[in-house]
């Protein structure tokens, strides 16, 4: 412990810069979005301490915490934002929406499976009826793992 301690105390800037590197790994490896905010704050904490505001281990740890807070907040709102309300930007479902596509089989009573995006999907389309196999969609909403489609031309 003595060996951190000391570590910290002579170079904070680099104690902050690996713990905002290695969470930022984390994040690539996970791919939650969530760890990226922290790493941020992490790497401006290792800013603050290389423009000489060294405050000491207990202060720096608040300054994270409000960061990190901060650059959540204000990062989900960007992310909010640019993808739309409610978008999970991990949610490849969502991403299907205006994408093209054909009937899989024939669409019987509105019910079938269409291809879209290198997948089978179960669909439903708009208004019910009839298509052929190989009939060309446009999905116009997800719902679950579920999509509704509307015949093209």
């Amino acid at each position: 412990m003595e060996v951190v301690t000391s570590l910290y105390e002579t170079h904070p800037f680099w104690v902050w810069l690996t713990f905002g590197a290695a969470l930022l790994a984390i994040e690539a490896a996970a791919n939650t979005e969530w760890l990226l905010w922290p790493a941020a704050a992490a790497g401006l904490t290792a800013l603050f301490t290389l423009l000489g505001l060294r405050l000491g281990a207990p202060v720096e740890l608040l300054v994270f915490a409000g960061l990190t807070l901060l650059t959540t907040l204000g990062g989900r709102k960007l992310v909010s934002r640019v993808q739309g309300v409610g978008h999970d930007i991990n949610d490849q479902r969502l991403r299907l929406i205006g994408l093209a596509g054909q009937a899989a089989g024939p669409i019987a009573a509105g019910h079938g499976r269409v291809f879209v995006d290198g997948a089978e999907w179960p669909a439903e389309l708009e208004g019910g009826g009839d298509l052929p196999a190989g009939a060309r969609v446009t999905v116009t909403n997800v719902s679950g793992a579920r999509l509704t489609v509307r015949a093209v031309g």
